[in-house]
């Protein structure tokens, strides 16, 4: 291979941000657990779960990296991770394409569960699509005017853990092409369960846009942490962290044994990133805190889904 498509490989791996993935395959690890847990594991819609996820992510991710751009919210200023449409390494139309393109096959990997879980999944895989398109895209783009925060939690936290439980509960519970939601596929655990991994999703992007607030001020784009301010942005990261560590206590009252809270075990390594978050604002250190966050998400998630399994 030569430098050139050396070069331009990693281009496209800078603008895919293989670091986020961790936000794509956490909710399926931890769905893909509680369904164990529950005896309604699918290991086919459980993989297309992950598959569909990870798209969505990856464009996502695409879509940002173009619209932030052509929008002019990233600058030589910007402290974050190089983006390939504004530094002139991948052309912009490329990057519009790849986005399109990318979304296009995660529709296309959800037409099995849509095939397996109905009209329901329908509904949720085409949102979740169109509200990764909006996060920096179309005319009032999330992402630019505070509603970043919520769309994570969201749909990186309580649609994804949800909709992984249900297609596999689905396979196991229902018929297919559903056009209802079929009993024991929607349940109390499943949201529960859902929300550390929003929270801790949705501290990535704190983390982001507490590095970015700055620029993204004089670039007119209104994130949570510009609307906030550094101390009430990190009082949301501490709040999400909360929440996610109150969550597996629930699961322990409720019956599901000492296994549930296996996730405390990465309380050292939150403590650690989170004195990052609360002392420092450059990209030097936030940089490595934001992947940081990433990997917590990561081992929470393991952890999580293995207390549930182990019960």
């Amino acid at each position: 291979m030569t430098e050139v498509e050396t070069s331009r490989t990693k281009a496209w791996l800078m603008a895919a941000r293989p670091q986020t993935l961790p936000a794509a395959a956490a909710p399926v690890i931890v769905g893909t657990g509680l369904a164990v847990s529950e005896g309604v594991f699918s290991p086919v819609p459980a993989l297309l779960a992950f598959v569909g996820a990870a798209l969505i992510q990856i464009g996502t991710n695409f879509a940002n990296d173009y619209y932030d751009a052509i929008k002019g919210a990233d600058t030589e200023d910007r402290e974050g991770f190089t983006r390939v449409t504004q530094s002139g390494l991948i052309p912009a139309e490329q990057v519009k394409l790849a986005t399109i393109v990318t979304f296009a096959l995660a529709i296309f990997t959800g037409t099995y569960l849509v095939y397996i879980g109905g009209v329901p999944i329908l509904v949720i895989g085409l949102v979740s699509v169109l509200c990764g398109w909006a996060y920096t895209g179309g005319p009032y783009p999330l992402g630019y005017h505070g509603l970043g925060d919520p769309f994570v939690f969201v749909f990186f936290g309580v649609v994804a853990v949800m909709g992984t439980f249900y297609v596999q509960a689905a396979a196991v519970l229902a018929e297919p092409l559903t056009t209802a939601i079929p009993e024991g596929t929607i349940t109390l655990e499943a949201f529960v369960a859902s929300l550390p991994v929003g929270a801790i999703s949705t501290c990535i992007i704190v983390v982001n846009n507490i590095r970015d607030k700055e620029t993204d001020a004089e670039t007119g784009k209104r994130t949570l942490a510009v609307r906030l301010g550094y101390r009430w942005s990190r009082v949301e990261y501490l709040a999400l962290l909360a929440l996610a560590y109150l969550a597996p206590f629930w699961f322990w009252l409720e019956g599901f044994g000492l296994g549930a809270l296996l996730p405390l075990v990465s309380l050292p390594y939150a403590a650690s990133v989170t004195r990052t978050v609360l002392t420092r604002t450059d990209g030097e250190a936030l940089n490595p805190a934001l992947e940081g966050t990433g990997k917590l998400l990561a081992l929470y998630a393991v952890l999580f889904a293995a207390g549930l399994v182990v019960l």
